[in-house]
């Protein structure tokens, strides 16, 4: 569960902490109070792009952080695990992010620094987020689809069918690229057949790009390395005052004062073992710089080389590995384009056998969809008839056809609110209210099947209320039974049903607005009620009234 979040300037919050309960958390406020600034400051969390207009208003950054409590975290140890990051101790969890009015910003989990893509890893299996108009996306095929396979648990089954789909389309690709007309075949042949010839001409298999700028290096220095490996030389050997000479003499000095101070015998060692490796150095010095050579050919060999692979890298990647990757990929194109009479026909052959694979595995996946659609479609008309439509009846069609990414079927919800009526497609329902209806309901149904902790519904209740208001409260408090509810609303009838019930105020305070948050029992909530009831002006029915429907 989420146990606190921790806002701080962000949109007109200064700073607030909230407290969070088990079961149904219901969080109510004034219009324009700042109820949504938690959902906002969730989804920062979970990984959304942040905006820097979300900063307060003279501030250079914003803050978000939230502590979870997990019973069972091996979801997201599992993932933090992947990502390289500190597992879940007791299983608390807690995310940090900053952002900074200058574009920078700062993500941590268990206090380690990560990605924004880590972080949208972490809460898919953490928090599932539902806004005021997420309700538009059951409208999508694509979204019923994923619906439909989280139900069954058929993503294994699809990923083996999306991988032979992805290998149908790069063998399509192939062969669409050989079948083009001859001028453009010979035009991509020419292309290849230069860019092959030139990187094979420049030889750059047995040529290490280091050792060739260490080489171009000395070879354009040589004349200075010379002159002081010269003057180093003289120093150490090859100058009457030079150290090995001193070294001799200070030995000759040692050996007489031996004769006087014992431990003097043990010096002039020492500096006899000195004036050896003077002598050792000064030699190494002079065998590696022997070599040198200060022709100016050599040197012009060596900047032509040093252009050729600049150029080479410009053209065809950033390093050497890259270029010679580039060379390998080329060569196979353009065999396969010299020979695309025979290539064809093996592309063929083996898009032919991926496609036979490709329907086997489309029609595995028919066929367990056929009987999960069935199931949820049953389940979703029980929770809908729960929530207010009591002859409504929901229903998921597929229609087998040519092979889509996602698998050979046509997906459709329908819904029939009302007996007597047709069953329609979901997508030529008008009525906001009752789309979300049937999104809570297919939410309820997903909350049995899937181990997502925590549910946020940011005014999912829009456009509804009276008694369709209780059965949603009703319906949420039914799903908080298994999981933690963050339920953002503005109808009194949901907030009722809440366990915890925290309360959105904003204040002007100095010129500033600023919002706060409070957890309201008893009275306070009575009051609060009330206010949702009626207004602002309490009266002793509405007080009365909002006493009736906390104490059913």
């Amino acid at each position: 569960m989420l146990q606190m979040l921790r806002i701080k300037n962000l949109a007109i919050v200064e700073n607030i902490q909230v407290e969070f309960g088990q079961g149904l958390n219901v969080i109510t406020g004034e219009t324009g109070a700042g109820k949504s600034i938690l959902a906002a400051a969730l989804g920062l969390l979970l990984g959304e792009r942040a905006n820097r207009t979300m900063i307060r208003t003279g501030e250079a950054k914003c803050g978000v952080e939230a502590e979870f409590q997990l019973p069972d975290p091996s979801a997201v140890d599992t993932i933090l695990d992947d990502l390289g990051l500190p597992l879940c101790e007791e299983g608390q969890l807690i995310i940090r992010r900053i952002v900074a009015a200058s574009g920078s910003g700062k993500i941590a989990v268990n206090d380690s620094p990560t990605t924004l893509q880590a972080l949208r890893k972490i809460g898919d299996v953490l928090v599932d987020l539902h806004g005021p108009h997420d309700h538009q996306s059951l409208l999508s095929v694509n979204f019923q689809m994923d619906l439909l396979d989280s139900f069954g648990h058929l993503w294994t089954i699809r990923a083996a069918y999306e991988e032979l789909y992805a290998k149908m389309g790069e063998l399509d690709a192939q062969r669409k690229e050989l079948e083009g007309d001859d001028q453009q075949v010979a035009q991509q042949i020419d292309m290849l057949s230069f860019q092959v010839k030139e990187i094979e001409e420049a030889q750059l298999e047995s040529e290490q790009e280091e050792e060739l700028v260490q080489r171009h290096a000395m070879a354009s220095n040589s004349q200075r390395i010379l002159e002081l490996t010269s003057a180093v030389q003289d120093a150490l050997t090859e100058n009457d005052v030079s150290a090995f000479n001193a070294m001799g003499k200070t030995q000759q000095a040692l050996s007489e004062l031996a004769d006087i101070f014992k431990d003097a015998g043990s010096w002039r060692e020492e500096a006899k073992s000195i004036a050896v490796q003077i002598q050792e150095l000064s030699s190494t010095i002079s065998q590696q710089c022997s070599c040198l050579d200060s022709d100016p050919e050599q040197l012009q060999l060596l900047d032509d080389r040093i252009t050729l692979l600049h150029k080479l890298k410009r053209k065809y990647g950033t390093s050497i590995e890259e270029i010679l990757s580039f060379l390998a990929d080329a060569r196979e194109r353009l065999n396969g384009l010299e020979t695309r009479g025979e290539r064809i026909v093996e592309i063929e052959a083996e898009l032919k056998k991926v496609r036979e694979k490709l329907l086997d595995a489309g029609k595995i996946l028919h066929d367990r969809r056929g009987g999960c659609a069935k199931t949820l479609s049953k389940e979703i008309t029980s929770e809908l008839r729960a929530l207010g439509f009591e002859h409504g009846v929901f229903d998921i069609s597929l229609a087998e056809g040519e092979p889509t990414p996602s698998g050979l079927d046509a997906i459709e919800f329908g819904f029939a609110p009302n007996p007597g009526e047709e069953m329609r497609p979901l997508r030529t329902i008008a009525s906001s209210g009752e789309i979300s209806r049937v999104m809570l309901a297919v939410k309820a149904v997903l909350a049995t099947h899937d181990r997502i902790p925590v549910l946020v519904f940011d005014e999912i209740d829009t456009n509804v209320g009276g008694e369709i208001g209780n059965a949603i409260g009703a319906k949420m408090s039914a799903v908080a039974d298994n999981h933690q509810v963050l339920c953002i609303t503005h109808l009194p009838q949901v907030a009722v049903h809440g366990e915890t019930h925290l309360v959105v105020a904003k204040e002007v305070k100095d010129g500033r607005t600023r919002t706060g948050i409070v957890n309201v029992a008893k009275k306070e909530r009575e009051e609060e009620i009330a206010r949702m009831l009626g207004g602002r002006d309490l009266t002793s029915v509405t007080l009365k009234h909002a006493k009736e429907m906390l104490s059913r």
